[in-house]
């Protein structure tokens, strides 16, 4: 049988379609900036830090980025670092590339009736709005990535570090414990990258809204916990227990 007909092979092709999807969907619907309290109906926190104030309003993208960090884990367990950097540096490729190519759309002259044709529904220019909401500063597309790169580098690192530490018990401690690490970086590079070095920001802001969207992701790693054994247990009926033994000592020991 030809090894792109092994379950190994489609396990990793199925996570890793996954994983690049929802780091390309999360860059791209993250232009939007949700508030929590309202999206749940809930009343606004009003929290203050660092001489800041506001309610919780999050980039859409925080949605996806810690199912991202968790697919990592995910790759990272039955395919080792290697598996993991491939798939890192083939997502943030795509994504530079999907810019790209949003960039050369937006150049494109665009048809006089279609700028006009939403004209009923609240949208009179629909050249505008389409290089509104996809024509990200570059600023920000260089933070993210940036971010998403050093936060795929750590945690790789802390997962393996703790997988030493642990063995192959404790799945939860080393998977939610690398992604609580690398979010933090994650949380902190991309506001630092896109809007302190820019100048759009003062530290106290960087801080505080860091430190906001930190404890979001927190909350929501922590959330996901469950998620990580549900995989576990897919996986484990898909390629059978001693395979997918296997495949986990395989990727500890190449990782050592």
């Amino acid at each position: 049988m030809h090894t792109y007909y092994k379950k190994e092979s489609i396990l990793f092709l199925v996570l890793g379609g996954f994983f690049i999807a929802n780091a390309i969907i999360a860059e791209f619907i993250g232009v939007k900036i949700f508030a929590l309290e309202d999206s749940l109906g809930l009343k606004p926190l009003n929290w203050n830090i660092f001489g800041q104030t506001g309610s919780l309003q999050f980039t859409a993208g925080v949605v996806l980025w810690p199912v991202v960090f968790i697919m990592t884990d995910i790759i990272n367990e039955y395919f080792g670092k290697r598996g993991v950097r491939l798939l890192s540096f083939l997502a943030a490729g795509l994504i530079a590339y999907a810019f790209l190519m949003v960039y050369a759309a937006m150049s494109l002259a665009p048809a006089s009736w279609w700028v006009t044709s939403y004209t009923d529904q609240g949208v009179p220019d629909m050249q505008a709005a389409f290089s509104s909401i996809f024509g990200q500063g570059m600023w920000i597309i260089v933070g993210s990535l940036t971010a998403f790169m050093v936060g795929q580098v750590v945690d790789v690192t802390v997962f393996h570090q703790l997988r030493r530490l642990t063995g192959e018990k404790n799945i939860w401690l080393r998977a939610t414990g690398s992604t609580l690490v690398s979010q933090f970086i994650d949380s902190f590079v991309v506001l630092y990258v896109a809007f302190v070095l820019s100048g759009r920001w003062t530290w106290s802001q960087f801080l505080a809204i860091g430190t906001v969207n930190y404890c979001y992701k927190f909350g929501i790693a922590i959330l996901l916990t469950p998620l990580l054994y549900l995989v576990h247990g897919a996986i484990d009926i898909y390629l059978g227990k001693e395979r997918s033994h296997q495949l986990i000592e395989s990727s500890a020991a190449e990782s050592r």
